[in-house]
């Protein structure tokens, strides 16, 4: 009885790695073009299935799109570089309330549209805690815009004449996260604080805002103008949906100073050379 024989398969058409880097380069994928000859060395090595080295070249090139997103984020935002939460110094500031932050640090308040106020006297870490926050809310993917107040008030009044229907464009009312810091260390006049208000109720329960202030909130009316009544309809927004934290402790910047002016324990030796 004769056997049938099977047809024999070409062997597929073996294919050079430049070819397929001018592939991916061509269809924009540049990041995975520059780390293909790592992964094809790491899916020999582990020898990864093809579906499992294709998930990795996809995820290098997601993980390159977010970190680009974030670049431009971080720099459209206006957040002092540097700021994170992992570069805070918890141990100097022990009375910060760090279950407090990292609860913040989930983001939730931002998906709430819930405000947030830090307050305390200058130097305890205010406006660093804000700022990584914000570097946070980037990287959770909400947009972010960082002002201090006196900034702030420089737009409000350019933007003073503008329709609202225009001011909602604008990235400090748009935004997912609004930051202002260093509310109170001057007061307003009766048109910023006007100002001020318009910008808090437009965003009321439509995005957050996080706020820095060296003044307990029962101080505020000094802040705005001495007007109790636009104070408390400014607060009354702002604290509607609120997390407040209160850090007291000693300042930074006074401990610098204060190391850099301290006396050495020990004078300069007879023999040791003078410096120029």
């Amino acid at each position: 009885m004769a056997f049938a024989k099977r047809p024999v398969r070409p062997a597929a058409p073996q294919t050079g790695l430049d070819p397929v880097i001018t592939k991916l380069t061509t269809l924009g994928l540049d990041h995975p073009a520059a780390v293909l000859p790592e992964l094809i060395e790491q899916a020999a090595r582990d020898d990864l299935s093809p579906l499992t080295f294709l998930d990795l070249l996809l995820t290098s090139q997601l993980e390159r799109k977010d970190e680009r997103r974030i670049a431009t984020m971080l720099k459209l935002s206006g957040l002092p570089p540097g700021k994170t939460l992992e570069g805070f110094d918890w141990g100097f500031q022990p009375k910060a309330d760090r279950r407090q932050i990292d609860l913040l640090a989930t983001c939730q308040y931002l998906r709430d549209k819930t405000n947030v106020l830090f307050l305390g006297p200058p130097g305890v870490g205010k406006s660093h805690l804000a700022a990584a926050l914000g570097v946070n809310a980037i990287k959770n993917g909400f947009s972010v815009a960082h002002f201090v107040l006196d900034d702030l008030m420089h737009v409000l009044k350019a933007d003073a004449t503008t329709p609202p229907a225009r001011l909602r464009a604008r990235r400090y009312f748009n935004c997912g996260l609004l930051i202002i810091d260093e509310v109170g260390f001057r007061p307003l006049d009766r048109m910023e604080a006007n100002l001020f208000f318009r910008l808090v109720s437009t965003r009321y329960e439509r995005g957050s805002i996080l706020l820095t202030s060296n003044k307990h909130v029962r101080d505020w009316p000094e802040i705005f103008a001495g007007d109790e009544i636009l104070t408390t309809a400014i607060l009354d927004r702002l604290l509607h949906h609120v997390a407040v934290i209160h850090i007291d402790g000693q300042s930074y910047r006074l401990r610098e100073l204060g190391a850099l002016l301290s006396p050495t324990k020990e004078g300069p030796r007879a023999d040791s050379p003078r410096s120029n």
